[in-house]
Parts: structure tokens; C-alpha cells; sequence
């Protein structure tokens, strides 16, 4: 291609990465290390041109300083946020949910005479996690799940995914670690689309939720088990142990919670109890 035809993009100056860097921190606790630079350049870019700006310094004043970017704000974290997600991912974890820690909890409570149960699915994207805790809970409860008071909230800062899980329609690569007769059960397949049921979809509370929001984290407690699977990796570890912190003070004693397969406590905190199941790992409020 000539030059002269070939579209003018703006460049991200190293210190205008580091403002933008910053005050995407600040607002959210994603933290982009210097070698991600060129990433936030690209997922910014759309922004820019939504925004009818003509460079990255301009964008950055917008959200410093504009009264009325907190709308653009969200915009913002949808762009900078992966909402990479299945039904069913990684398996071992959610055999641990369904084989080990849901019995424990179950029989526990019923030894006391109750019947209520809370999950979180934090960082819960387009929705498939929490609706596969909401499979799992009908599978393990069956004809009893209505003698439950079950309440399953799912959290994420993208408005956007929220937006997608409400609709509870997935595509057929979405539900491709789901076990055939799961999905014959629990979805409706209309023009190459899986609808889920609504008596699953219905028990999954839908919320925006930024996760740096201390005072918002702080009024999500009571909960028995928390799926907050690939959400650290976009923390640092200051920001990592400040909201596992908060994580810890969200469950019951005796919860249990669930990160990414690929992600460690370690160095992050020692108040959890390490708990391994066959090719998972979870970690117990005592």
C-alpha cells in the first residue's frame, strides 16, 4: 500500500502510557506493566475513535479531567478486559465444586437445621461460570432445589459481558466442554444458538462490579463459595492481596475459594487453608 493511502494511527508516547497506566489502576486495580504497552495501545485505539479524539493525550484528559466520562469510564474497562470464557472450564475444578465442596456444604447446613446457600462468581464475564455453578447446584440438589434458598451472584466490571450473560444465549464453541446430555438437558437450541433454561438462568443474580470498589467488595459477605477464577492476573501484588483480603472476609467460615488453575496464593496469603482435589486445588476459610 502507498504510503500516502495508508491510515494515519495515533502513537501512545511512553509517558502518556504511564498516565493512562495509572489512572486505569487507580479506577480499577488492572495494572498494565511496562511490556504492555503496545496491548493497552490497541485496545484503546477503538476508544479513541469512539471518542472522536486525535491522540491518546487528548483521551487521557477526557477521563482525568471531563465531568461527564464516568459512562466512558465503563466503556474503558470493557476494552481493557478479556472476556475469554466456556461452560465447564477447567473441568477438575468444577468436579471439585459438584463432587466435594457442594456435599460438604450441603450436608453441613442440613446438620444445622438450614437451608440457604451463597456462591460468587467474581469476574463472571459473559456469564457461562456462574451458570454453570447454577447446572451443578441443580444436579447435586435435583427435586430438592426448591426447599433451597439458593443465590448464586455474578460480578463483572464489563458492562458489556454483563450485557451478553443476561441473555443467557451461547454459541456452540461456548459450550464445547459441556457433556452431551447437559446440554440437552439445560439448553434450548435455536438457529445455531443454545438458549439456557430459565430455571437455571433465573437462579444467577446479574451485577456490575468493580472489583477496586472497596466499600462495594465489603457489603459481599455471607457467601459459601467463591469462583474468582483469572481475575488476579490483572492485579498486581498490592492490589492482589488487598482484594483476596477482602475475598476472605466475603466467605463463611468453611468456604471455599476457587482461582485460575494457572494462579497461586503464594506470597499473597497464608490465611486460607490449601485443600487438593484430583487436578484442582481450592482454598478454605477455617
Amino acid at each position: 500500500m502507498d504510503d500516502k493511502l495508508r491510515p494515519a494511527y495515533p502513537v501512545m508516547k511512553d509517558e502518556t502510557f504511564i498516565l493512562l497506566r495509572d489512572f486505569i489502576y487507580e479506577h480499577s486495580g488492572i495494572y498494565f506493566a511496562d511490556t504492555k504497552k503496545g496491548q493497552l495501545e490497541a485496545r484503546l485505539m477503538m476508544r479513541l475513535r469512539a471518542s472522536n479524539l486525535p491522540d491518546y493525550d487528548k483521551y487521557y484528559y477526557m477521563l482525568k479531567y471531563d465531568p461527564q466520562a464516568a459512562r466512558e469510564l465503563r466503556a474503558l474497562f470493557d476494552s481493557v478486559t478479556t472476556n475469554e470464557t466456556s461452560f465447564y472450564r477447567s473441568p477438575p475444578q468444577i468436579q471439585a465444586f459438584q463432587e466435594k465442596v457442594l456435599p460438604e456444604l450441603i450436608t453441613r447446613r442440613e446438620k444445622k437445621g438450614e437451608r440457604m446457600l451463597r456462591l460468587w462468581s467474581a469476574g463472571c464475564s459473559t456469564g457461562e461460570e456462574p451458570y454453570t455453578l447454577g447446572i451443578v447446584v441443580k444436579e447435586v440438589l435435583k427435586n430438592a432445589l426448591p426447599d433451597w434458598n439458593m443465590r448464586i451472584v455474578a460480578s463483572d466490571i464489563s458492562e458489556k459481558a454483563l450485557k451478553s450473560a443476561k441473555t443467557a444465549s451461547y454459541s456452540e464453541y461456548s459450550l464445547r466442554g459441556v457433556p452431551p446430555e447437559i446440554k440437552q438437558r439445560y439448553f434450548n437450541a435455536h438457529d445455531g444458538m443454545y438458549q439456557m433454561n430459565e430455571d437455571v438462568s433465573r437462579l444467577v443474580e446479574l451485577q456490575y462490579l468493580n472489583l477496586s470498589d472497596t466499600k462495594r467488595v465489603q457489603l459481599m459477605k455471607g457467601f459459601d463459595v467463591i469462583f474468582c477464577r483469572n481475575v488476579l492476573i490483572y492485579f498486581d501484588d498490592a492490589a492482589r492481596k488487598r482484594f483476596v483480603s477482602q475475598l476472605y472476609d466475603s466467605l463463611n467460615h468453611g468456604g471455599y475459594l476457587f482461582i485460575g488453575h494457572s494462579e497461586s496464593l503464594h506470597n499473597i496469603s497464608r490465611a486460607f487453608k490449601l485443600v487438593h482435589f484430583p487436578g484442582a486445588l481450592g482454598y478454605k476459610k477455617e
